[in-house]
């Protein structure tokens, strides 16, 4: 089966939806880390979350640039990245520093990963892909708490509370991974025609939680369960969801045009992290290891310079970084 993702509106009305089903992609991006550093089940299961979550957010505004979902905290897993791209690809990794306890379903809140003491935040940022000198990527960070400073449990709950914070629309956003698929379905109310100014706006965000079209559908999406979402395909669910609506579905973006897994990291890139560090720490690298081993945390792609290559990292083309003619 391969990715795709479905977008629809429903006639008539101010909302819009769209689902996500990561299989293949999401299954070798697993497939990649099942070495001495692969991650917990928990922690594989938050990480497919966060990628259907990038792919849907990045889908839903069009936006040139990358989209980075992050969550960071003080629990067990530091940090936990996904980033998605306009055509679609999207990566993911985490870095985890401590114990997590065990768990029958593979599933943990975020209080027990991430947000432990209560000072877990969640960023998103946009990074435009032709960034001007001088212009920094824009950012949105919440805390994973609610507005009564109770923890937030799930990824979805905080995504929700970022849509309604930073863009003032309602969100209703239903999440889940295991180790086959990672999927997710997001339903939104859309702004009125004729709001772009003051007075507008302000009637935008009188209808926050007011609209009883999105309030309808909203809660006929709150009834999927994770399962449902991880084991039927798109078109049984939007069927027994949503039977009675008039909904309007567009044609499904899979294959090269959908969503797939792909890492940027390149040989060229490691050599020049490695020329910024300077030769001498290079040199001492070497000597004392052999060899500079990198591993990209993303995909686990490994690039070796052994003493022949540290020495070309400062005298070759670096454009033609040593050793790129070699196999990893």
């Amino acid at each position: 089966m391969s990715d795709e993702l479905h977008k629809f509106i429903f006639e008539g009305l101010p909302v819009r939806g769209m689902l996500v089903r990561l299989t293949g992609s999401w299954q070798e991006v697993l497939r990649r880390r099942q070495s001495a550093d692969a991650f917990p089940e928990p922690v594989r299961h938050l990480l497919g979350e966060m990628s259907a979550a990038a792919v849907l957010m990045q889908a839903n505004i069009k936006f040139n640039g990358a989209v980075v979902l992050q969550v960071f905290g003080d629990g067990p897993i530091k940090l936990a990245v996904a980033e998605a791209h306009p055509d679609l690809s999207y990566r993911t990794t985490a870095k985890v520093v401590g114990e997590l306890p065990a768990t029958d379903s593979g599933h943990l809140p975020l209080e027990v990963m991430v947000n432990v003491h209560g000072k877990g935040r969640c960023a998103i940022t946009l990074d435009p892909k032709d960034r001007l000198p001088g212009q920094n990527p824009y950012q949105g960070v919440v805390p994973l708490n609610g507005d009564h400073h109770e923890p937030l449990h799930e990824l979805s709950q905080v995504l929700e509370h970022y849509m309604l914070q930073s863009e003032q629309l309602d969100t209703k956003l239903i999440l889940a991974a295991d180790d086959e698929v990672a999927a997710g379905l997001l339903i939104q109310r859309l702004p009125v025609e004729g709001q772009g100014n003051l007075a507008g706006q302000r009637h935008h965000e009188d209808e926050i939680g007011l609209n009883e079209h999105y309030n309808r559908i909203a809660h006929l999406a709150a009834t999927l369960k994770r399962d449902e979402l991880l084991t039927l395909d798109a078109n049984t669910i939007l069927r027994r969801l949503f039977w009675e609506e008039d909904v309007r579905r567009f044609e499904p973006l899979e294959g090269l045009n959908g969503p797939h897994f792909e890492c940027s990291c390149s040989r060229e890139r490691v050599a020049g992290m490695l020329r910024g560090l300077g030769r001498e720490e290079v040199d001492s690298i070497v000597a004392e290891q052999g060899q500079i081993d990198v591993g990209c945390e993303f995909c686990g792609l490994h690039y070796q310079f052994d003493a022949v290559d540290a020495t070309e990292l400062f005298t070759s083309d670096p454009d033609h970084p040593p050793g790129s003619n070699r196999l990893q």
